[in-house]
């Protein structure tokens, strides 16, 4: 599914879309990970920024 670009702010600040390339890019900088981390930390505990967070920290 694509990015909705017209809706900003939480709660979309809070969700990880791993089909965005500029998405991936951001987040796994923001994360300190490679993008091929991220997208297995989004693929094990899904699309929310802090689950995502705290799993990356565990592993």
């Amino acid at each position: 599914m694509a990015d909705d670009k017209s809706k900003i702010g939480t709660p979309d600040n809070d969700l990880i879309s791993i089909k965005q390339d500029y998405e991936r890019r951001d987040w796994a900088e923001k994360f300190g990970v490679s993008e091929a981390k991220l997208v297995q930390a989004v693929q094990a505990v899904g699309h929310s920024a802090k689950k995502v967070q705290a799993w990356l920290k565990d592993h």
